[in-house]
């Protein structure tokens, strides 16, 4: 260990001896003080500069003399001053909006040219205020959803919770809410995100070169940013919309110090239905309700204090004693620390719980009731070392204490309890990483760093003893092992080594390439169609070694008339190995030995991705385009041979257009068309006694294909009058949403099941038996929201 800091401090005495001076600072948004991320500082003389990190903070080391500092932000005024460099200074700078004609309308709010200039490729980032303009179900606004338009990024269909990324499950995407992970991403079974859009300031979807600082998860990482508040005044912002209403506040506690937020929503379309539905009025409910709040504080011009929480829940109960309920909780306790005018650190504390219960059976001598949870604790030490214009290094730490909780169950039958509960499993999760951005020339650079993880399961508990069987067959248990409490169960480790890297052509063309390896030490167990509530998280243990996922990709990055178009294409090839399978018939709930149940196999998923985005103008948008092959080897499976995923999606085109008609009106579509999802069909069929039994003769998994899945949406926004009739100001904004959600109709499957009619058969005569599909949505869906800020 001592050995590992030496090393680290002495990277820039390597790298830098020059007699340097530094200029740092932060920027901030002149309205409410929140940190502006990505904003650009330029020094005009070097060509030369940094950008923001995620606080808003940035560091500029050169040598002595005199300079123009330049601050940008995409639809803020830019900002100039004169800086004679004598000195390590301090400039702290709020930027204004600009008033937009028309006819500059744009869709991002990063650097015009990043894309080209920037190390990063495989990102995907969506402004707020874009995602709010975007035809949304029942016009609600949803940041899952939305960044399911962008290249390389799917679901398995409408109601999956979840989202798909390369090929990827939906367990194997971290998802982040002010770095806490949040487990279940959707409320209602998939239809909206958990992720309040007016508690959003930033969010940012890695697909591939994953920076050091982040692993866990094997195909991608969802970084959520929450708003910090307003610290300049109060705010209010709401709506109201069908089937459910959202409300926040903002508003600083010592003007330009500290703020806070609180934003809410619930849904209501059961309390609108009771007095219609009788089962509404005798217990049942579907709704869903969500508490989202932060606040800081500025200790010093060096500190800076941030805590922030999440709690969300939802109900669907079909009475007062039956149904099933979930949700998220999360807290985050963030220290920015300034210890000098290059090294910038933070450390962060937060809690994370997902927790659900399921309960059936009115009669109180016959029923049965489950609750699961999994939790986490994590403290996370970061440090950022600006060592000059050419270098950023960043290293620090993590460590994860897991409480798996499978199942505290109880079935009562005919009266009589029987305690089903499974006993809870703890494990320790811990990393150390370095990460170094690096600008070799004008022309090339890089960013390259290394991870290592490791995770112990812990005790007590118990250490199942598998035996060998025929492979695809439940495996059995030789012997069982009591480990005593804080002795380990199972350890694993790895190195996960990062590699980014770009290289300039000229000033609108860029190649970049990235390489990253990652290990996933929890596991999402699910063998359903999609992703749902009652899935199960499990650890690695003996019998259950961790992910491990490599991705390669390459891509030529283009920006077109003067910046106002955006191309890129991409290649990029996965490969997973000990990826979780299922044998057939497998036993996922309330099973202490599922481990035998599991197999592991190699995972492969291949792609192009093509990208073109117009960013200004009165009609603006984008075109995304995904061709790709996910697949899977397990033995046991589809005799050895691979197969394709469930997520598997040939096709993936995404239109996405928006069209300022003028300054009070306008409007949106978007199209999606899909490959459809493969599925096991059975090959044959026996007819017993008139009972027909299906039978897959080959054991094939995912034979066939579901039609494909296309639809279009549209959306008109009407803004409020800004002015008055006798020409003063209105300091209130609002807004009217008009969405239609699938125009024209199509009823996309979702799945194709097979049935048989209760009619008895008669001896000689064939059975009646049909293939039924199941579309979430087979018609248009109307809907108007009605948004207000004051």
């Amino acid at each position: 260990m001592k050995k590992f800091l030496l090393l680290i401090a002495a990277i820039p005495l390597f790298i830098s001896a020059q007699e340097k001076y530094t200029i740092n600072g932060y920027i901030k948004d002149a309205s409410n003080g929140e940190a502006l991320i990505g904003a650009t500082v330029l020094i005009k003389e070097l060509n030369t500069g940094n950008i923001t990190n995620v606080y808003g903070f940035y560091s500029v080391t050169i040598p002595p003399g005199d300079y123009t500092v330049e601050f940008r932000y995409i639809g803020f005024v830019t900002q100039s001053r004169a800086v004679s460099l004598t000195e390590n200074t301090r400039i702290d700078i709020e930027l204004s909006e600009e008033q937009t004609q028309l006819e500059e309308v744009v869709v991002t709010a990063k650097p015009e040219d990043e894309n080209v200039t920037s190390t990063e490729m495989s990102v995907a980032e969506l402004d707020i205020q874009v995602v709010r303009k975007m035809p949304a179900i029942l016009g609600e606004v949803d940041i899952i959803k939305s960044l399911q338009l962008l290249p390389g990024v799917t679901s398995v269909g409408e109601g999956s919770s979840g989202f798909n990324v390369r090929g990827g499950n939906v367990g194997q995407n971290l998802v982040l809410l002010d770095e806490a992970p949040v487990y279940n991403s959707s409320h209602m079974l998939g239809f909206f995100s958990v992720f309040n859009p007016d508690a959003v300031k930033d969010m940012k979807l890695y697909k591939g070169g994953i920076p050091a600082q982040f692993g866990g998860r094997l195909a991608s990482i969802l970084d959520i940013r929450m708003k910090e508040g307003n610290n300049k005044k109060t705010e209010f912002n709401g709506g109201i919309g069908t089937i459910f209403s959202r409300f926040s506040v903002e508003a600083p506690i010592k003007k330009e110090k500290s703020s806070f937020i609180i934003a809410g929503r619930r849904s209501y379309a059961d309390i609108l239905a009771r007095p219609f539905v009788e089962e509404l009025r005798n217990g049942a409910a579907l709704n869903f309700y969500d508490l989202t709040a932060k606040t800081n504080f500025q200790f010093s011009d060096r500190d800076q204090l941030f805590l922030s929480g999440y709690f969300g829940q939802d109900n669907f109960k079909f009475d007062a004693d039956q149904g099933f309920n979930w949700g998220n909780r999360t807290s985050t306790v963030r220290w920015n620390h300034l210890f000098n005018d290059r090294l910038f650190s933070n450390f962060t504390f937060f809690f994370s719980d997902y927790e659900y219960e399921l309960a059936f059976g009115d009669n109180p001598r016959d029923k049965f009731k489950w609750n699961s949870d999994i939790n986490t604790l994590a403290l996370k030490p970061s440090f950022t070392y600006f060592i000059d214009q050419k270098n950023e290094f960043t290293f620090g730490g993590e460590i994860f204490s897991y409480t798996f909780e499978p199942a505290q169950a109880t079935g009562i039958s005919d009266g009589e309890a029987i305690n089903l509960s499974l006993p809870n499993r703890k494990a320790i999760e811990t990393a150390l990483y370095v990460n170094n951005e690096q600008r070799i020339s004008d022309d090339f650079s890089l960013q390259y760093g290394l991870r290592f993880s490791y995770f112990n399961l812990i005790g007590a508990g118990n250490k199942f003893i598998l035996g060998d069987t025929i492979p695809g067959r439940r495996r059995p248990v030789e012997d069982v092992i009591e480990v005593p409490k804080g002795e380990s169960i199972a350890k694993h480790h790895g190195w996960e080594p990062r590699l980014s890297l770009k290289y300039q052509l000229n000033r609108t063309t860029s190649v970049k390439a990235s390489y990253n390896r990652m290990l996933q030490y929890i596991h999402l167990i699910s063998n359903t169609t999609a992703s749902n509530p009652l899935d199960v998280w499990t650890p690695s243990s003996n019998n259950l070694k961790p992910q491990i996922g490599q991705q390669w990709a390459i891509g030529l990055f283009k920006n077109l008339k003067n910046n106002q178009y955006e191309t890129s294409v991409e290649l990029y090839y996965r490969k997973t190995e000990q990826q979780v399978e299922y044998i057939n018939g497998a036993d996922l709930l309330i099973n202490e030995a599922l481990e035998a149940d599991l197999l592991t196999g190699d995972g492969r998923a291949y792609g192009l991705e093509l990208y073109v985005k117009k960013l200004t103008g009165r009609l603006n948008g984008w075109v995304s385009y995904t061709l790709g092959r996910t697949e899977l080897q397990a033995t046991g499976i589809n005799k050895g041979e691979w197969y394709p995923t469930r997520y598997d999606q040939t096709h993936n085109l995404k239109l996405t257009g928006f069209y300022e008609i003028n300054d009070r009106w306008s409007l949106s579509s978007t199209f999606s068309y899909l490959s459809g999802t493969p599925t096991t069909f059975p090959t044959h069929r026996y007819e017993v006694q008139g009972i027909t039994i299906p039978h897959n003769s080959d054991d094939s998994r995912n034979n066939v294909r579901l039609p494909d899945y296309h639809r279009l949406d549209f959306s008109a926004i009407r803004k409020g009058r800004t002015v008055r009739k006798d020409g003063t100001p209105r300091k209130n904004r609002d807004e009217l949403v008009f969405t239609v959600y699938n125009i024209y109709n199509r009823a996309n499957p979702f799945s194709i099941y097979f049935w048989q009619g209760a009619d008895r058969v008669n001896v000689g005569e064939r059975a009646d038996t049909r293939a039924t599909q199941v579309s979430i949505f087979a018609s248009f869906i109307p809907s108007i929201t009605y948004n207000f800020k004051f």
